[in-house]
């Protein structure tokens, strides 16, 4: 067992609960309380898979493309970037779909991707294959909402990145929903509590969802290198460098001359050489981060990342929860019904002070909600390096009223 960073009595409870049952488990210095195991965990089995570890949000992950640009592309004075920024916030608004169970409505949408005939489409029941099938072309290239964005970053060179973040949408959610229930004895569509669901993966129905957990995979990877690409497009730049990593997935991996299956929920890979995009938030800094190569890392580090199961941190994760930032909303009709703690003044006043253009976004995203990037990064003790630090100038979210089902 390896916990890295501080964390509260109930997220440590959940980790715990988690611990007792797998081979050897971890807990990331961005950790918080989840469903069932906590965010920011990873836990290795011996042939099982967790659905609830895994998550409802199946391949949630970032990836962030380094482009030819630079900041002087955007224009020769402070004034002219901010209005080339500015509009740019707006295209990326007006193009790419964001919010609840939203199509994707750009004319070069991928609807044809060779993943809609994957064989592991066969293992969704007959009665509710072509629906998902169909919901999931729609989607496919949609971001959602809640922590879920499209950025545009400059780094310490000037470089200008793109990053985004969102997993597998409708598909993914589904697929988890659809397990949780057989895996309780209950049917495809039922509505079943959101307890542990340990399944063999060489039993049918544990197969079944390893397979449809891939197809997940290759449906976000497809979905998030789509938006990330045709905002550099919509730049005028070009791409020189893809950093991309899922971290609600799970893998099967080697560790001490064994084969296991390593879940990682809101945890990125970190293996040595491996690059990793990790955000911040709305007003901080993001980074491309990198697992130690063996060359560089003395006895304890190396220590260190095999107890991580060579993980590190997804984000800054979140010190308050989103009722506890923005109050009580309506389910249905957004309609506010209690304060938060945080407030839209509160929210613009960070992000103006740090030149971030942002569009949409609620006060349960405003940076006060999350712990700061490099006191975490920190507590990860030396077991990555930081490649680049990555400075916010645009932020897309979906608006702060949306209510989307498939955030993570």
């Amino acid at each position: 067992m390896s916990v890295f960073g501080q964390h509260e009595e109930k997220t440590l409870a959940q980790f715990e609960q988690i611990r007792s049952q797998a081979v050897h488990a971890a807990l990331m210095a961005d950790g918080h309380v989840g469903y069932v195991m906590p965010i920011g965990g990873v836990a290795a089995y011996r042939d099982l898979v967790s659905v609830v570890g895994v998550g409802f949000d199946i391949a949630c992950g970032n990836a962030a493309i380094r482009t030819n640009l630079t900041l002087a592309s955007f224009g020769g004075g402070d004034e002219s970037v901010q209005t080339a920024l500015s509009e740019f916030a707006n295209q990326i608004a007006d193009t790419v779909s964001f919010g609840i169970g939203r199509k994707n409505r750009a004319d070069d949408a991928p609807e044809g991707h060779p993943l809609f005939e994957h064989a592991a489409w066969e293992a969704v029941p007959a009665s509710h294959r072509d629906a998902l099938r169909e919901k999931a072309r729609a989607q496919l290239g949609t971001v959602g909402s809640g922590n879920h964005y499209v950025d545009v970053f400059v780094d310490e060179r000037g470089a200008i990145w793109v990053g985004v973040h969102f997993g597998s949408r409708g598909l993914g959610h589904t697929i988890a929903s659809g397990f949780l229930a057989l895996g309780q004895g209950a049917s495809w569509g039922d509505r079943v509590p959101e307890r542990e669901v340990l399944l063999d993966v060489h039993a049918p129905l544990g197969h079944d969802y390893w397979q449809l957990m891939q197809l997940a995979g290759e449906y976000a990877y497809a979905g998030r290198e789509w938006v990330a690409r045709k905002v550099v497009a919509l730049l005028g730049g070009e791409e020189l460098e893809l950093v991309h990593n899922h971290h609600n997935f799970a893998w099967r991996e080697v560790h001490g001359d064994e084969e296991l299956v390593v879940i990682r929920k809101g945890a990125t890979p970190a293996f040595p050489g491996q690059k990793g995009f990790v955000g911040g938030s709305m007003g901080d800094d993001a980074v491309i981060v990198c697992g130690v190569t063996d060359d560089r890392a003395s006895d304890h580090v190396r220590a260190l990342q095999q107890s991580a199961l060579f993980s590190t941190v997804h984000g800054a994760g979140r010190v308050m929860s989103r009722t506890q930032a923005a109050g009580k909303r309506h389910r249905r009709t957004g309609r506010q019904l209690s304060r938060g703690e945080v407030s839209p003044g509160m929210m613009t006043r960070w992000v103006q002070e740090k030149g971030v253009v942002l569009r949409g976004g609620g006060v349960d995203e405003s940076p006060h909600v999350y712990r700061r990037l490099p006191d975490v990064l920190a507590a990860q003790r030396g077991t990555v390096d930081v490649l680049h630090v990555l400075r916010p100038l645009i932020v897309v979210m979906a608006g702060d009223t949306e209510f989307d089902p498939y955030k993570d």
